[in-house]
């Protein structure tokens, strides 16, 4: 006589999302927001917006590379609520627009002109439209 046991665990519960690699979908949306970046302020500087804060002017590779560190923050901030809370999803989208919003507070300062203060705040937006969702989408609630 055989005995058939069955799995206790659903299968909504075995294929998490957080299973696929959170550092592959950061460095993608990484690269990809770095790239909309650069070509966003490129754009800006072509319309003839200063990109100088306190009379130095921001390299355009400068907005790539800053895209791309704050991308990576954002995957390791991904990777830890993915294993330490509860609602990850919840918890990372309510971060990093939290985190968004903080970011704006030295555009803000900035001794710049508006257009320059307000193109850099977009950067900002571009970014986090880009990197945000493509994380949050292989976390769980």
């Amino acid at each position: 006589m055989t005995a058939t046991t069955t799995s206790s665990i659903s299968p909504a519960r075995e294929a998490k999302p957080t299973a696929r690699p959170l550092w592959r979908a950061g460095a993608t949306a990484g690269v990809i927001a770095s790239v909309a970046t650069l070509a966003f302020a490129a754009v800006a500087r072509a319309l003839d917006v200063s990109l100088e804060v306190g009379g130095e002017a921001i390299p355009l590779v400068g907005f790539a590379q800053v895209t791309l560190v704050a991308a990576i923050v954002g995957t390791v901030l991904a990777v830890v609520l993915a294993r330490r809370t509860r609602r990850p999803r919840r918890t990372f989208i309510a971060t990093t627009l939290s985190l968004t919003g903080l970011s704006f507070v030295p555009d803000v300062l900035a001794d710049a002109h508006t257009a320059t203060k307000v193109t850099l705040a977009l950067t900002h937006i571009v970014a986090a439209a880009i990197v945000i969702p493509a994380l949050a989408s292989r976390l769980t609630d």
